[in-house]
């Protein structure tokens, strides 16, 4: 994996989590589009991510628990969309709660992969 882009990818999603913050402290749904873009922006980080990991599975030196990486792997690039789309049909305070939720569990997902390539279970 790479570690720069894990890092630019952690960082961004937890300011994903801090705008869903504000909204949601604010009592506004997701109807902003800027919000929407940022989190496609992740995503497309996240298949970069993907990509990248799935070529480095056929290196030599790639994790030992190879399913639960795939696994977190295609957790990761899930979660986002299904958020989004959630906040989205929900039109009230909880709809930013969903997604927020969704972006915290970016940075921890991406964490336990990390743990997983280096050797770490």
């Amino acid at each position: 994996m790479t570690a720069p882009l894990a890092n630019a990818l952690i960082i961004a999603s937890l300011v994903g989590a801090l705008w869903s913050v504000v909204l949601m402290m604010l009592s506004r749904p997701i109807g902003k589009i800027y919000l929407l873009g940022y989190l496609a922006l992740i995503e497309i980080g996240l298949l970069v991510l993907a990509v990248l990991a799935v070529v480095a599975l056929f290196l030599p030196h790639g994790p030992v628990r190879v399913a639960v990486f795939v696994g977190y792997l295609i957790g990761s690039l899930v979660i986002l969309p299904l958020a989004g789309w959630w906040s989205v049909a929900e039109r009230s305070r909880w709809g930013m709660g969903v997604l927020l939720i969704g972006c915290l569990a970016i940075p921890v997902m991406i964490v336990r992969m990390y743990q997983l390539w280096s050797g770490g279970a």
